[in-house]
């Protein structure tokens, strides 16, 4: 916790940001998940840990883990082609064992993150970026922003299973939002999801009785996988970004 003396002396030059904004938009992570680096007394302004709603001035010095940060000023975003077998997160290790992330993956130069998760046994579109506050605002479920995929499952779809999926699944404790799902072939359809729930997908499929054994995000918003070669990843456009800020205001 700041003395009263030293976030006086810095009210006198700028008001200041909350540590979990600041740490958001250095692009280390969504404000959820600076609150929970918080609680676990790993950020640290001029060496003495913070707590959620402290504020960083001008001048201060911010660490976590004693590695000191600073905020990135080219805004980056970046949509990859995620092939199976990889996870999207940024640790080493999952459950204990040694795991290959989207971030060591791609070897990009400078720090970034993913936008939510794919889980291993997935491919398909993953978009990364430094912008912590533009990564809360995709993932919160309330804005309902479109994700699609294709899917394809191991026996002939029906009509019903169609129109159960596009009204709701009772799934994990809850029941799925209406989406919209249409065939493409007698295996395989596409659904557009406004939630992002575990597993999701693959869980509905279950509780009808079919086995997904494929399955590819296409779109996030108004960004799609087009052009885009397994594995590889391209740098937004200025349009594709415009357009992605206008819909999460």
């Amino acid at each position: 916790m700041h003395s009263d003396k030293s976030i006086n002396n810095n009210i006198k030059t700028d008001d200041g940001v909350r540590i979990n904004k600041f740490l958001s938009e250095a692009g280390i992570c969504s404000r959820r998940e600076a609150d929970r680096l918080l609680e676990q007394r790993r950020v640290c302004i001029d060496n003495i840990p913070v707590k959620a709603g402290d504020r960083v001035y001008k001048g201060q010095k911010v660490t976590l883990d004693g590695q000191i940060i600073t905020k990135e000023e080219e805004e980056i975003y970046l949509a990859f082609y995620k092939p199976k077998g990889i996870v999207c997160t940024t640790a080493s290790e999952e459950n204990g064992e040694k795991v290959k992330n989207v971030v060591d993956y791609i070897g990009y130069k400078k720090r970034i993150y993913p936008v939510g998760r794919l889980d291993m046994s997935s491919e398909g579109l993953i978009l990364l970026t430094n912008q912590g506050d533009v990564m809360e605002n995709i993932l919160r479920s309330r804005y309902e922003h479109e994700k699609e995929y294709f899917v394809k499952v191991d026996h002939k779809i029906t009509d019903n299973f169609l129109g159960q999926m596009g009204k709701g699944v009772p799934i994990l404790d809850t029941v799925t939002k209406p989406c919209k799902v249409w065939k493409e072939d007698d295996y395989s359809f596409h659904i557009i999801l406004t939630q992002g729930l575990n597993r999701q997908i693959r869980r509905m499929c279950e509780y009808f009785g079919y086995r997904v054994v494929h399955l590819r995000r296409d779109r996030v918003m108004n960004i799609t996988l087009e052009g885009l070669k397994k594995g590889r990843y391209r740098h937004l456009t200025s349009k594709e970004v415009k357009e992605l800020k206008s819909q999460l205001k």
